[in-house]
């Protein structure tokens, strides 16, 4: 593998592993708060990115020495009004500047399999940013945020609101692979 492209997908698995752990910490304070949607919305967009991380981490199999992720990482913590705004701004930065960049690297160099994982995040990070939005909008009006089911793609991370589809958008996974996060935050299963 190409080194820029390696070092791409370091940076991105450090970048969503760190996105996992900073949205499951912002499930419990919106928990904390009373907002039991939009702790259920992090706590599945912290499932979607622990699918980003994973295939990141598949391409680089290859790999057997330490290396250092520089990845940027929104800080708090704070109250859940102001970590949906940390939200935001880092799936801003991921879908404005991040992955498109390291798409167009591994396009350039030809790795064909870094660009299939990176283009998979792309996609779902514009739909965690509408989500998130949403939920903003909702707790700055004082206010918990009215979700369906929200839906995870197991192969891919790609997540809505709603019914799964027959095949997933971005990976063409089929509707069994998508989990439900309902109600219960904490309750998943897999869609029939």
């Amino acid at each position: 593998m190409k080194e820029m492209t390696q070092q791409h997908l370091i940076n991105a698995f450090g970048g969503e592993s760190m996105a996992n752990m900073r949205y499951r910490h912002f499930s419990n304070q919106a928990e904390k708060e009373n907002f039991p949607n939009v702790a259920r919305l992090f706590e599945a967009i912290a499932h979607a990115e622990y699918i980003h991380a994973g295939d990141h981490y598949r391409e680089l199999k290859h790999l057997d020495g330490g290396f250092i992720a520089g990845s940027k990482g929104t800080f708090g913590p704070g109250k859940t009004a102001q970590n949906l705004k940390l939200a935001v701004e880092g799936e801003q930065f991921e879908i404005t500047e991040m992955y498109p960049v390291y798409m167009e690297v591994a396009k350039l160099q030809g790795e064909d399999g870094a660009y299939r994982s990176f283009h998979w995040s792309y996609q779902t990070e514009k739909k965690h940013k509408e989500l998130f939005e949403k939920a903003k909008r909702a707790v700055d009006a004082g206010n918990d945020v009215d979700l369906d089911p929200i839906q995870v793609c197991d192969v891919c991370g790609y997540t809505l609101e709603g019914d799964a589809p027959d095949n997933c958008p971005v990976c063409s996974a089929k509707k069994k692979q998508f989990r439900a996060f309902v109600d219960n935050r904490r309750v998943t299963r897999k869609t029939p």
